[in-house]
């Protein structure tokens, strides 16, 4: 199975903005938030991934087909040792399951090292399980990744 992690231009932002949508719609069942007067979903950083240093968005395809999106943040820039963020990580439910998430968030993992925080998702259960499995088959093949909290 052929999957890409691709650098999302500033033309993709408005594909980036709809697949944010159905994210956040996931997470809504578990933190609560509602959608807006014009039924979407605020996220107010979204622009500065094309705007700010140390921001880094990508579309996920598999067979060349969209299936998800991942932004990273680097948190610490001037740091000796960066400290990354999975700030949001989305995989579409027809490519769940099937190692797709495990495998983009492996590749991500390798591109920036560094120490990493994938923020907890409160509540949510199935997310929590994933990357509790995610981060400790990563430690297991590289031993000497850090992970916080």
């Amino acid at each position: 199975m052929k999957i890409e992690i691709l650098p999302a231009q500033v033309e993709d932002k408005p594909v980036l903005r709809h697949l944010l949508q159905l994210c956040l719609h996931d997470y809504s069942e578990f933190n609560g938030k509602e959608v807006n007067a014009h039924g979407l979903f605020d996220y107010p950083y979204l622009d500065y991934y094309w705007t700010e240093a140390g921001r880094y968005p990508f579309l996920v395809r598999v067979e060349g087909t969209l299936a998800g999106f991942v932004l990273v943040r680097q948190l610490e820039l001037d740091a000796d040792e960066p400290l990354w963020q999975m700030a949001e990580f989305f995989v579409l439910s027809k490519y769940r399951r099937q190692g797709i998430g495990r495998e983009v968030a492996h590749r991500v993992f390798d591109q920036f090292e560094g120490r990493w925080q994938v923020p907890p998702q409160e509540g949510n259960l199935p997310v929590l399980g994933f990357w509790q499995r995610v981060i400790e088959d990563y430690q297991h093949k590289k031993p000497g990744a850090v992970f916080l909290q």
